[in-house]
């Protein structure tokens, strides 16, 4: 993208599609139904997942940072509630992406050797340990990378006693194994993005792995889903609140009726 694109896009994000007077830009409004809202949202899978082996391609649906300008200036005054729609795009590429994993899962059982449960059980700890060291390694870098010197040297005593851990399993896994079977290598799934890892994965692999934009881009992904499902949740209970609140309102409303029109009632009688 070039310089004059990315000024654009700048201007765009921050002042909507109305910034330069440009009528024909505002033809489509943020509420069409041709509008991607999780892109509204900033959490379409779409844009999260760009660049990565899993990339998406273009979304069906429509997606203009002018257009999400648009919405957050309109949402400070009206509730659109497009949180539903977002939780519910959300909630189906994750249950797809989780009935991948399960496939590979299975995929793997038929493929690998068969071990016992006792094995089977030794080798998800080297597993564990594997995830651990990985994660840590890329806090590291990160704290590295913003410059956090002494927390980052903190996470790496972290990262040395995990490795020492994994050894140690290493070395009770290898000897419930014959030599031949231990050398194959054992492979996971990663539930969080479905990719392959190894039982023998080196630091590298594992601090890209964990650290990757991929791997880091279903974290935010199912974390986002998770915080759409609470607001969701928040909102809804709050919208039952008020309808009760109305009904209850019209039904006093009406009671009072009755009792005035019972007490005209009796008063022409008398």
């Amino acid at each position: 993208m070039s310089a004059q694109a990315q000024m654009r896009a700048m201007l765009d994000q921050l002042m909507g599609t109305s910034r330069d007077g440009d009528t024909t830009r505002q033809r489509i409004k943020f509420s069409d139904d041709r509008v991607c809202k999780s892109h509204l949202l900033n959490c379409c899978p779409h844009d999260v997942l760009s660049g990565t082996r899993m990339d998406l391609g273009e979304c069906l649906k429509v997606h203009d940072l002018a257009l999400r300008a648009d919405y957050e200036i309109a949402s400070k005054e009206q509730d659109f509630f497009f949180e539903l729609d977002a939780m519910d795009h959300l909630q189906s590429f994750i249950a797809d992406c989780d009935r991948r994993t399960e496939v590979a899962k299975k995929r793997l059982a038929e493929t690998q050797e068969e071990i016992s449960a006792e094995v089977a059980a030794k080798a998800e700890r080297v597993h564990e340990l594997n995830e651990e060291i990985g994660k840590l390694l890329a806090k590291v870098e990160q704290l590295g990378a913003e410059g956090n010197v002494e927390e980052s040297q903190k996470v790496m005593d972290e990262v040395e006693k995990a490795r020492a851990k994994k050894r140690e399993a290493e070395e009770v896994y290898r000897n419930s194994m014959p030599a031949s079977s231990f050398q194959q290598q054992k492979l996971r799934v990663c539930e969080v993005c479905s990719a392959y890892l190894g039982l023998h994965d080196n630091d590298r692999r594992l601090a890209d792995h964990f650290g990757g934009k991929l791997h880091l881009g279903f974290i935010e992904i199912r974390e986002k889903l998770e915080e759409l499902k609470r607001v969701v949740a928040e909102k809804q209970e709050k919208r039952n609140q008020e309808r009760l609140k109305r009904r209850e309102e019209r039904e006093r409303e009406e009671r009072e009726k009755l009792r005035r029109y019972g007490v005209v009632v009796y008063a022409f009688e008398v």
